[in-house]
């Protein structure tokens, strides 16, 4: 697939580092001539200088025969001036977008449409991230939470802990644990190494477990792995910026809620847009303000600033302070892989999270929902199933008999508003969404050549 990527940002670079190693060609725009130079030399990309919304640009970039146009720049009107002179142009078939200002996206319908701005697919990497934590919140002790087959299957991962049930046993033994309840274990990572489990699969404490489960059974599944933690009730932000706003009023309602933001005018909007959220003036590292806002009885506080450092350093402080969990938020991904696990319980990329949505767009076939998994390194999908036991190679089949990639796992099966949690004995039916784990994501492109309908199978 011919793909032009505009931006060569964290969003960009990391897009292009995947696309790229998927034998796609892939062309990235940008007015950053150094940043276009290092990808160029890490990755196997074209590169073009330039104004991405430019006609000539575009041109360069090969915009005449592309499949698709991803605008992920730090602006709004470039990424929607760029879809609309690459559709009027050169009728590029696809354009995805990354639009961030509400003030667009609460207008969508009328606004992004073949009539108006012909952007196919929006990406609002605010309101992604945004969803990602309140999931976090809602799952105490999980450090990731994803969504399949619209939030009806979820993918949860925890840390195994002494004292959990089932830490130092087989996972079959699960069923004896909880008969009632159906759920599968699609992978381990233990001391940075991936496991693809078996029912004879011991379970040690301090083991990354990725287990599938209908959403009602997700609580109960986890209590099987690690102590429960209890249901949070007290939450501080520092942060008011559009993510911190935007968690602060999905939550508001059900928690009690505190956001700490160092400018002025920036708490005066935001105690104007906030209902019940009681908005500090201040720094989120002053230890005197954290003293003050009893941060040792905070449940979690969220460092969601734009700035790592900061994030970091509050995250550091607060924990040392008595704050129950810290989750932060950390675009540089070295920073990332340096701080997680330690006293920061959760780091949260938000590229990373914003990266699923768009490889969902971009795969090939019938791949309903992408999930980036261990910063990138794993994947989860959704996948949907057609063709008939002639045409396809999974319809009609059982799934011990479908030559599954090694690495890859199918977790479960959703068939109409069915949850099947995937067992030896189940077959596949046509139109059956099937949740896959990848422990290595280099194995798409087998999984996508697997669920590919032909003329015939024999």
């Amino acid at each position: 697939m011919k793909i032009i990527i505009l931006g060569a940002g964290q969003v960009g670079g990391t897009l292009a580092e995947n696309l790229a190693g998927e034998r796609n060609d892939i062309t990235v725009i940008d007015i950053d001539g150094e940043r276009l130079r290092e990808l160029g030399d890490r990755l196997d990309i074209g590169t073009v200088l330039g104004m991405g919304c430019y006609p000539w640009v575009l041109k360069e970039a090969g915009a005449e025969d592309a499949d698709m146009l991803i605008a992920v720049t730090n602006s709004d009107e470039v990424n929607m001036v760029a879809c609309q002179v690459a559709y009027t142009l050169f009728r590029t078939p696809t354009k995805i977008a990354r639009i961030r200002t509400a003030h667009y996206t609460s207008r969508a319908d009328k606004l992004f449409n073949e009539n108006a701005i012909p952007i196919d697919v929006i990406i609002s990497p605010e309101q992604v991230v945004t969803d990602y934590i309140k999931r976090l919140i809602e799952h105490p002790g999980a450090l990731q939470v994803v969504n399949f087959a619209t939030g009806r299957v979820q993918l949860v991962a925890v840390r195994a802990y002494y004292g959990g049930p089932l830490v130092g046993n087989e996972l079959a033994t699960i069923r004896e644990h909880m008969p009632q309840i159906d759920t599968r274990v699609a992978a381990i990572f233990r001391r940075g190494n991936a496991i693809v489990p078996s029912g004879t699969t011991v379970v040690e404490a301090g083991d990354e477990v990725f287990f599938i489960a209908a959403k009602k059974n997700v609580m109960p599944v986890m209590s099987e792995l690690r102590r429960v933690d209890t249901r949070y009730k007290r939450l501080i932000i520092a942060g008011g910026g559009n993510i911190g706003e935007r968690l602060a009023s999905a939550v508001e309602s059900r928690y009690n809620v505190k956001i700490i933001e160092r400018s002025y005018d920036r708490c005066r909007t935001l105690s104007e847009q906030l209902r019940k959220a009681i908005v500090l003036h201040g720094s989120a590292s002053d230890h005197e303000l954290l003293a003050q806002e009893n941060i040792e009885e905070t449940d979690v506080f969220l460092a969601l600033t734009n700035d790592d450092e900061a994030n970091i350093m509050s995250s550091l402080l607060a924990k040392r302070m008595g704050a129950k969990k810290v989750v932060t938020l950390i675009t540089n991904p070295a920073y990332v892989e340096l701080v997680q696990g330690g006293e920061i319980d959760i780091a949260i990329s938000p590229q990373q999270i914003t990266i699923g949505s768009l490889l969902t767009h971009v795969r090939r076939g019938d791949i309903y929902n992408v999930h980036s998994l261990r910063r990138g390194a794993a994947e989860a999908l959704e996948i949907i199933a057609h063709g008939d036991s002639r045409s396809s190679k999974v319809v009609g089949r059982r799934l011990d008999e479908i030559d599954l990639p090694e690495g890859v796992t199918i977790g479960a099966i959703v068939r109409g508003d069915e949850v099947l949690i995937a067992h030896s004995h189940l077959t596949v039916a046509s139109e059956d969404h099937l949740i896959l784990f990848l422990v290595d994501k280099s194995k798409i492109k087998a999984v996508e050549k697997l669920f590919s309908v032909g003329f015939t199978f024999f």
